[in-house]
């Protein structure tokens, strides 16, 4: 907590959190002492001296596995779980690299070490405890197992931010539970929210028309409304489409209304000539399910689509447009093998991917940090390198650009530059000095967010210098919110902005209606269907049912949010989101507040069930799509 509060600077309620946590690392505690008395005891009755090495080994190990975890959530704001399980060697060294580590914090738990190692050793030894506080030890062991404390201590949320419900679980505790979960998981219970059990006629997510949920759990009747068409022009020619997804990318510190201050005035200028959706929300807490998402509106699988060993066949943006003519490209400046967006992207018959391996010897890598890591190529040399690559051509495209500097270590290119135009932007923005203060803890991540900011402007304003610029849709919006910036509350992780420019929109608009990730290909589908007669089928596997364009705040959709790769208990239906079993009224500007309604914590829970159950028989082998509709609409 004291680290914390140098890192971080001042907690609300940083006692309350303080006292809480006590309260978590005690009953955690004791629930580990139960098994550690027994495997101690078994020992002893072979030799005492082996079961004093064997508990000093465990005991040492679990204190060094408690300060690892802890500081990986220093570092990141995030707790770590069973996601850890699901990168492969070489995307878990990537993460550590640039996280970066420190010596100084290698000392420090080196020395915290020797200090636990010499006080298990010698102070035992010294301790005459009473048989009847030993058996009262004991007992106390046995009710902090049998009643399950620890789960219980570990799921209590206080009444502080969501930051410092997160600072205040034992983060041993939450690393050991989501581990065993993940090696030995529990059997799959029969949900007593199954539609034999219930039919809730508002339930959104039973609005599409499933003709054969058996074996096709996600195939339905496309009926996606065209809700962008009374905002375009129609040009003479199928327009391109570029997406950029900008790497955490929150909407708490990006465009008008901000709450922490918007760190992006080109984008907001932007917003104001644009469809711009306020209340926007990616899929997930991390990068691993953009692309799916945004791109083929697909279900998450285990842990993200992408992570299936064998994905499933499925349509998406790019491979319709290709079968419609297009050319299709993925511009990235880091390595796309990371999270397996290859072999995504190359599943759906993209032309070109560039990463990191294509950029020529005249471009400049970000700045490496303290062990010599960094991602790649910074997001000013990807939109320049894009450009450079763009071909004058007739061909209509559709490419994705994914950004990369706003992301542990937060290095970037003209660092004092940015680092100035951040404590300039505190002061366009009024901060006072107290706000200055909060702000400057998150300095580097905020000047990242000005360096990002300036690429997109680099982007446009070489565009407007190509002839197919007046002929072009760009769809901006962010993977997640960053982590390492204190969240307000659980959605605050996975609010995005969402922007839609393009010189054919004959009309600006600012839309309050709740969309997510999974909405962009449905209605940019039906879109190119309208206007352009591009080709799609009548079927679709869709988890999204398209944008909402409405004036005032509403949700029509009912949707899973995944926060990391094993990490799926939250679900957002209407005005009330589910988050394990607490159920939250949101109010218009996305903000939760805890609320006690059985019923609907009943409908959330059944349109919960209703994803899962359908995304448990993907994962068992169920089709995404017939063979006939996947094989005539595959490009080839």
């Amino acid at each position: 907590m004291i680290y914390d509060r140098l890192l971080h600077g001042h907690l609300t309620a940083w006692w309350e959190v303080l006292l809480t946590g006590i309260i978590k690392d005690l009953t955690f505690l004791m629930t580990i002492g139960g098994w550690a008395f027994l495997i101690y005891f078994l020992l002893s009755l072979a030799s005492e001296k082996l079961a004093r090495a064997v508990f000093i080994v465990i005991a040492v190990t679990l204190c060094l596995v408690h300060l690892v975890l802890s500081q990986y959530f220093l570092t990141t704001l995030t707790a770590l779980g069973a996601d850890l399980w699901h990168y492969s060697p070489r995307d878990i060294w990537q993460i550590i690299a640039a996280a970066g580590i420190k010596w100084s914090v290698i000392l420090v738990v080196v020395l915290i070490m020797l200090i636990a190692t010499w006080s298990l050793a010698r102070l035992p030894r010294r301790i005459k405890m009473a048989p009847t506080a030993a058996l009262a030890l004991i007992v106390l062991f046995v009710i902090c197992e049998d009643f399950n404390l620890a789960a219980k201590a570990n799921i209590w949320r206080n009444d502080s931010s969501e930051y410092g419900n997160s600072l205040s679980i034992n983060k041993s505790y939450y690393f050991f539970k989501e581990s065993i979960d993940y090696f030995f998981p529990p059997p799959a219970e029969v949900s007593i929210y199954a539609d034999t059990f219930l039919d809730y006629k508002n339930d959104a997510s039973i609005r599409f028309r499933y003709p054969d949920e058996v074996n096709y759990p996600f195939l339905h009747q496309d009926e996606t409304p065209d809700v962008l068409s009374p905002f375009f022009s129609k040009g003479e020619h199928r327009p391109n489409v570029v997406i950029v997804i900008v790497e955490g990318l929150g909407r708490a510190y990006a465009n008008e209304g901000a709450y922490l201050g918007s760190f992006t005035p080109f984008l907001d200028s932007l917003a104001g000539h644009s469809l711009y959706w306020q209340n926007f929300l990616s899929q997930a807490g991390r990068t691993f399910a953009s692309l799916p998402s945004i791109l083929a509106s697909l279900p998450f699988g285990k842990s993200g689509f992408t992570e299936l060993p064998h994905m499933p066949e499925h349509l998406s943006l790019l491979s319709l447009l290709k079968y419609n003519g297009y050319k299709t490209g993925f511009y990235y400046g880091g390595d796309a093998v990371f999270d397996n967006m290859s072999g995504f992207l190359q599943q759906n018959a993209i032309d070109q991917i560039h990463d990191i391996q294509s950029f020529p010897a005249d471009y400049t890598k970000l700045p490496e940090n303290d062990q010599g890591f960094c991602w790649g190529y910074g997001d000013q040399e990807l939109m320049r390198y894009y450009n450079a690559t763009l071909a004058n051509t007739d061909t209509p495209y559709c490419n994705v650009l994914l950004t990369v500097a706003s992301h542990e270590p937060f290095l970037v290119n003209r660092q004092e530059f940015y680092l100035a135009r951040f404590e300039q932007r505190m002061k366009e923005l009024h901060f006072d000095e107290e706000r200055k203060a909060d702000a400057r803890d998150y300095k580097m991540q905020y000047a990242s967010i000005l360096y990002v900011d300036d690429a997109l402007r680099q982007l446009f304003h070489r565009y407007m210098q190509r002839p197919e610029f007046n002929n072009t849709i760009f769809i901006i919006t962010g993977d997640h919110r960053m982590p390492e910036i204190p969240m307000r509350d659980k959605l605050d992780r996975y609010r995005v902005p969402m922007i839609l420019y393009s010189p054919l929109l004959s009309r600006a608009a600012k839309f309050n209606g709740v969309s997510t990730h999974f909405d962009i290909t449905p209605s940019m589908l039906q879109l190119l269907k309208r206007q352009y007669q591009v080709k799609m089928p009548s079927l679709a596997a869709w988890v999204g049912s398209g944008l909402d364009t409405s004036y005032i705040f509403e949700n029509r959709h009912g949707y899973p949010l995944m926060q990391t790769k094993h990490y799926m208990i939250d679900f957002i239906q209407g005005n009330h989101m589910l988050i394990g079993n607490d159920l939250y009224e949101v109010s218009n500007d996305l903000a939760l507040t805890a609320v006690n309604d059985k019923e609907k914590l009943a409908q959330l829970r059944h349109g919960f069930e209703r994803f899962r159950r359908k995304n448990r028989q993907m994962i068992t082998g169920a089709k995404l799509l017939p063979d006939s509709v996947y094989m005539h609409y595959f490009p080839r």
